[in-house]
């Protein structure tokens, strides 16, 4: 992709607040170990396989997709994907996907995040994972004046990170559940979360240009947040890396791109507008308007298929 003038602060409405994250498409070295771990480990369905592509979910549209690339490797040091989140319908769902990952004794890492239940865990290519129910009436975890605050729904602060009680988790479980059952219908992409170069750039491209909602930025902890509709966060970007981090090589494993997913194509048509007059380069590509964040970080805007 050529590139483009520094964008322009662009005035706008907010996105629309339908809009969702849709397909995270992934290098990978070796296919057969990450389908392999995909279905057997994660829970997802194979949806289809052609050449060196294939792609899974939980029996709709596609939540993620694979790209084998012969000799593709894990770079340490870049920009691009931290982790992309699959949420769960509830905490039975997610209660069976974690003791799934018990039974199976695979390594994650359960946390409680107040406002979500969540476990981390990586694939076996080093790709971070999350899986995670929405919580909210178990309390709050928010940005406020560049600091990111947490706490329970009876007011007590937290740091937001605490341990998981896994064990009050299980018991949402009855003795006839199946864990190696498929996730369900309704696990989505949640949100996607980014490693950037530059947190103000970053924000400048996902508010002012795409009109993600602002949810934050706590420049201290080196995050911020964007989202549609007032949801906790659909993008979350750090510069955990460090400050000025390069964009991988092309045959670096991890993210190729995600996708933006509008509700309808005037919808995407009124993004494009703005994204036109911000000067930014956009490619079609496969269905959508591909860009590259700041930071380039493929992103790829679609509409929903009506009917």
């Amino acid at each position: 992709m050529n590139s483009s003038p520094a964008p322009q602060t662009v005035t706008h409405a907010a996105i629309h607040p339908a809009t969702r994250i849709g397909t995270v498409h992934l290098t990978v070295a070796d296919m057969e170990r990450q389908l392999e771990f995909y279905q057997a480990v994660l829970g997802l369905r194979l949806h289809w396989r052609e050449g060196t592509a294939a792609g899974l979910g939980v029996g709709d549209g596609d939540l993620l997709r694979l790209t084998a690339v012969r000799g593709a490797r894990r770079v340490r040091g870049t920009t691009g994907l931290y982790h992309f989140a699959l949420l769960l319908p509830n905490r039975r769902e997610l209660a069976r996907a974690i003791g799934r990952l018990y039974a199976l004794r695979y390594r994650n890492y359960p946390t409680d995040h107040l406002m979500t239940k969540t476990t981390y865990l990586d694939d076996p290519e080093g790709q971070n994972i999350e899986l995670y129910a929405d919580t909210p009436e178990d309390g709050t975890f928010e940005v406020v004046n560049g600091m990111a605050i947490a706490r329970h729904a009876d007011g007590t602060p937290s740091d937001g990170r605490e341990p998981l009680d896994v064990a009050a988790l299980l018991g949402e479980l009855s003795p006839d559940d199946r864990l190696d059952e498929p996730l369900p219908p309704g696990t989505t992409i949640g949100h996607i979360h980014l490693y950037v170069a530059n947190l103000q750039e970053t924000r400048h491209f996902y508010h002012d240009i795409l009109a993600f909602d602002d949810m934050g930025l706590a420049g201290d902890f080196g995050m911020g947040m964007v989202s549609a509709g007032g949801y906790h966060h659909h993008i979350g970007f750090n510069t955990w890396i460090g400050e000025g981090a390069p964009p991988p090589p092309p045959e670096a494993l991890g993210l190729r791109y995600f996708t933006v997913v509008l509700p309808d194509t005037a919808e995407l048509s009124s993004v494009l507008q703005r994204v036109q007059q911000s000067g930014l380069a956009a490619t079609q590509y496969k269905g959508g308007i591909l860009l590259r964040d700041p930071s380039q970080n493929g992103v790829l805007l679609t509409a929903r298929r009506v009917g």
